[in-house]
């Protein structure tokens, strides 16, 4: 099959097509052929050699955390699909990718409703299931105030829309430059981040903010634990320092944490009554997964970038 690799760290144009194994289901999973991937922080990282997991990685490495395409095969114990069933989904995390291919072995999915996009619901998987875990841990639900810092990008975006999906009032913050992403999703009072909120928040009516989930890593968990009163009612996805002011950082399945993976089927049922989008920032095919993986790290971040197999 082919497939997106890069045998050394580096900048986008280390990105190449070349020749692979098609893979194999363990047991739970299912293989899908690919229609679309999409691309995460994480594979920005990992492609170019700055997280601690670049490290382990093995070489050449197929990137790609979140695909959507047809099942075509099924590893032992997989009731709930078979082979011609629409899905969406995640790899196996552990393995840090594997969704750039013509194939590829998804651990978490759920059923793509015709309503939701190739592209979109490529898009979708960690996102959902970071947005998921984190409102989870957040304890989210109906009548309560929550603040999604770094709402203009895909997790953010995502926790956004499903925390209004759970009846609570939610605020978006975002740069400036980004808060027009914000403001286009239904149900969210778009602020400005930074030196701005305070502001905006007062201009809204805001008085008080319950729960924060910090999806920017921006530094602004001390204001952010100002806002809600207590480091308990503050989660980060994204800042490393957070233990120093006793806030949760969650990190998911590679840190032992529960899963937000039943997220993904919420998700769709959502789509399905337009209550729920993924932003796209644009989409190209794996021939130019170096043109998207730029696009996908340019500055302000907002949506998502995916990659269209146009060998399916």
């Amino acid at each position: 099959m082919i497939a997106v690799e890069f045998q050394r760290a580096g900048d986008p144009s280390v990105l190449q097509l070349s020749e692979h194994d098609r893979p194999t289901p363990g047991s739970g999973e299912v293989v899908i052929h690919v229609r679309a991937a999409g691309i995460s922080p994480v594979d920005l990282g990992l492609r170019a050699g700055v997280t601690p997991m670049s490290k382990s990685l093995l070489l050449p490495h197929v990137p790609g955390l979140d695909a959507a395409g047809v099942v075509v095969e099924v590893g032992a114990g997989v009731t709930t699909v078979r082979p011609g069933d629409e899905v969406f989904g995640i790899v196996d995390l552990a393995k840090l990718g594997g969704a750039t291919a013509e194939f590829a072995v998804l651990a978490t999915w759920a059923r793509r409703p015709a309503t939701f996009g190739w592209e979109y619901a490529a898009a979708a998987g960690t996102s959902v299931e970071t947005s998921t875990r984190s409102l989870d841990l957040l304890g989210v639900k109906s009548q309560t105030t929550v603040l999604i810092e770094g709402a203009a990008g895909g997790v953010g975006s995502a926790a956004a829309q499903l925390a209004v999906a759970r009846g609570a009032r939610v605020v978006g913050s975002a740069r400036p430059e980004s808060l027009e992403h914000v403001a286009a999703l239904d149900g969210v009072v778009a602020v400005r981040a930074g030196k701005f909120l305070q502001r905006d928040l007062d201009a809204a009516g805001i008085g008080h903010i319950d729960l924060a989930l910090d999806a920017s890593g921006a530094g602004t968990i001390p204001a952010l634990v100002a806002l809600t009163g207590s480091p308990d009612s503050v989660v980060t996805i994204a800042d490393f320092a957070a233990a120093q002011y006793g806030v949760r950082l969650t990190r998911g399945a590679l840190a032992g944490e529960a899963d937000g993976g039943h997220g993904l089927a919420i998700a769709a049922e959502l789509a399905t009554q337009g209550r729920f989008r993924v932003p796209l920032r644009g989409t190209l095919p794996y021939s130019q997964a170096s043109a998207a993986h730029s696009l996908a790290g340019q500055r302000p971040r907002w949506g998502k970038v995916v990659l269209v197999n146009e060998f399916f």
